[in-house]
């Protein structure tokens, strides 16, 4: 009897040991609505990415730890596996997958995600980065419609490196800095024909990339202020720089701008250019937050684009909003957009 109360003790040490040593968390976001825009019906959609992830440590000893990630984008109205554009299904671990180490050097991953500057400008859009088109994430601040990923697989989100070495230096006085270096790849979609010809295309299909694409940004937060410094050069070597900054003005009210600028030079014999600017501005009221925004895009030698955006979110609790977003977004054409949904996370 002894021994097995014994035995049983040891047992529960151990396991103690275990759970304090290496630690496993299911994560998701759930978020779907009803949009309206210029021109369509009313149809049920989303303001957010819907996701549904795995991440865990454990620790190594000597203050280091292994790290991993596993996140699965889907549409909350099917059910189904994310889809891209033309209804294309994207990849299972679409939103990233990544293994790593993590200590008093920083944290060094391996596998598929954001790229540095993508998701350290993700914090200078008043809308969190998400890609309703009420946000300015994925045209204005990226300046005009710049790709991360030129030449990935059909149905692939554009602002990820695959195949890619990423790594986030320790915080030192407020700075931190964040690079992402990836392999070179072949073009898995349509020909990209830039100075070449339909025949003879610059990036033709199963065609190597003419570059190994990377990423850098800069990082520094000081108590209210923060701000990001950022370069990126794609696998087709078109280039992009941003600066961006914010600050708590008072603890309810958070400012933000941001502007960049996209290079097609390598790709392109005129108006290669495209420049983009956003200034926006967070307000919180107890439960209720209000988002605006004004941005433009200006490519050369085409139409300025214009975007207002106005949003409402009020929090049933710590996880779950509601939210109505009003944009107007204007070039050629006017293109209004309304929206009204829930957003849960657990």
């Amino acid at each position: 009897m002894k021994k097995s109360l014994l035995a049983l003790a040891l047992l529960g040490a151990f396991a103690g040991v275990a759970q304090a040593q290496s630690s496993v968390q299911i994560y998701g976001t759930l978020d779907a609505g009803l949009i309206k825009r210029t021109d369509q019906s009313v149809a049920m959609g989303k303001r957010a990415n819907n996701t549904l992830g795995f991440k865990g440590t454990e620790e190594l000893g000597s203050g280091l730890k292994a790290l991993f990630q596993l996140e699965i984008r889907y549409e909350p109205d099917t059910g189904t596996i994310e889809q891209g554009a033309g209804g294309v299904t994207r990849p299972l671990f679409q939103g990233q997958s990544r293994v790593g180490l993590q200590g008093d050097f920083g944290m060094v991953r391996l596998g598929r995600g954001l790229t540095a500057f993508q998701e350290s400008s993700a914090a200078f859009d008043p809308w969190h980065g998400v890609p309703t088109p009420a946000g300015f994430q994925t045209d204005l601040i990226v300046a005009g419609g710049y790709t991360s990923d030129p030449l990935g697989s059909p149905g692939n989100s554009t602002n990820r490196f695959s195949n890619a070495l990423f790594y986030n230096s320790p915080v030192f006085s407020g700075f931190q800095v964040n690079t992402t270096v990836a392999t070179k790849e072949t073009s898995n979609t349509t020909a990209i024909i830039g100075r070449g010809t339909s025949a003879a295309p610059q990036y033709r299909v199963g065609g190597e990339a003419s570059a190994n694409p990377f990423s850098i940004s800069t990082t520094y937060k000081n108590g209210p202020v923060a701000a990001m410094l950022a370069y990126e050069r794609n696998a087709i070597e078109t280039k992009l720089w941003s600066i961006a900054g914010s600050m708590n003005v008072v603890p309810d009210l958070k400012l933000m701008a941001s502007y960049s600028r996209q290079d097609r030079g390598h790709t392109e014999l005129l108006n290669e250019e495209t420049k983009a600017w956003v200034l926006g501005a967070n307000y919180t009221m107890g439960a209720s937050k209000i988002l605006a925004g004004y941005g433009q895009k200006r490519p050369d030698g085409q139409v300025k684009t214009k975007q207002f955006s106005l949003g409402y979110e009020y929090s049933l609790s710590k996880r779950t909003y509601v939210y109505v977003d009003a944009s107007r977004k204007k070039a050629n054409a006017s293109i209004n957009h309304f929206a009204v949904g829930v957003n849960h996370s657990f």
